[in-house]
């Protein structure tokens, strides 16, 4: 097969990232600049921050990229960019670099959607899945239920119907005294805990596949009030985690039997989350379907998984206009 390379380039939120991935499924490089420690002192990202964060170092990022790679733009077919969903600022920065870049060395240019970048990041997975597959999508702005048949046709099952799982996370987290960013926090302090020590609610809605947290936050926020430090944190943490994790995979797994998938893939930030990935991974083995999870560094926002999200329309001859405009809201 003839090696088809694309640059990814990433910038929706706070990270600054650039990698280079052949044929959608290998990577060459995949550069991340984190603002983490930057934002931490507020508690979480200011967008404007963010935005002037990203015009310092994403043009590092990107020369880093090819220098890791060992390649250069004779080498690059196409560029692929995050425009959509994120904070515009952020969105702005990317989409600018990889239009002047795309008419300096004349490559074709595709824009990404966030969530479907999350999708592509199981293809660069050790055991990338195979159409058709149920995947599970969930990050801090995002928890969306989604039967994949083919490159172009996706069906959502159900989503959050107000707080994203991550959203989630980070506010708990913030009620539980917790630094930013909040959800790998809980995720390390949860496994000091017992996540039977307090029982929590869970939002079924029944006949749905769709998802509500915002009761469990309140849930945290009351308990915390009244209990006035007498249960051990690390306890509240693995408590909530498991109220949060059980309703994930549980509406999951009965949305893959009832719908007859096979193969299950997980993407977005808090698939990073350990106690997630095992639970998941034990109901899969029990119910006899395939599991796939992308690594931490994939799961998180990063520009190899918009490399091989664009890849398929690259391949296709497919490209953008350089009008290709930014969205900071836009569903799949």
């Amino acid at each position: 097969m003839t090696p088809f390379r694309v640059l990814g380039i990433e910038t929706s939120c706070d990270e600054s990232a650039a990698a280079v991935v052949e044929n959608g499924d290998t990577i060459l490089s995949n550069v991340i600049a984190s603002q983490a420690e930057i934002h931490a002192r507020w508690g979480g990202v200011i967008p404007e921050v963010a935005s002037r964060k990203h015009v310092e170092n994403l043009l590092p990022v990107i020369h880093s990229a090819f220098e890791r790679s060992g390649l250069n733009w004779v080498d690059i077919d196409g560029i692929a960019v995050t425009n959509r969903p994120g904070l515009v600022g952020a969105l702005l920065v990317g989409v600018s670099a990889a239009k002047a870049l795309a008419y300096v060395h004349g490559k074709p240019l595709v824009g990404v959607h966030h969530l479907v970048g999350h999708l592509y990041a199981n293809f660069l997975a050790k055991n990338p899945p195979l159409f058709p597959f149920l995947s599970l999508i969930v990050s801090g702005g995002h928890t969306e239920l989604l039967l994949m048949r083919d490159d172009n046709t996706r069906e959502r099952l159900g989503h959050t119907l107000d707080d994203a799982a991550g959203e989630c996370f980070d506010k708990c987290a913030r009620l539980m005294g917790l630094p930013y960013p909040g959800g790998p926090n809980v995720d390390r302090l949860a496994m000091e805990g017992d996540p039977l020590a307090v029982a929590f609610p869970r939002a079924w809605l029944g006949g749905s596949y769709d998802f509500s947290f915002s009761g469990i936050k309140t849930a945290v926020a009351r308990f915390l009030k009244n209990d006035g430090g007498k249960t051990p944190l690390p306890d509240v943490a693995a408590s909530f985690q498991e109220a949060v994790v059980e309703t994930l995979v549980r509406k999951t797994i009965k949305a893959a039997k009832e719908t007859g998938m096979r193969t299950v893939a997980v993407g977005g930030g808090v698939a990073a989350n350990r106690r997630l990935a095992a639970s998941m991974r034990r109901e899969c083995e029990e119910n006899g379907l395939r599991l796939v999870i992308p690594p931490p560094v994939l799961c998180t926002d990063n520009a190899a998984m918009i490399a091989a999200a664009g890849y398929p329309r690259l391949l296709k001859g497919e490209s953008d206009p350089l009008s290709l405009d930014t969205f900071a809201v836009e569903s799949l």
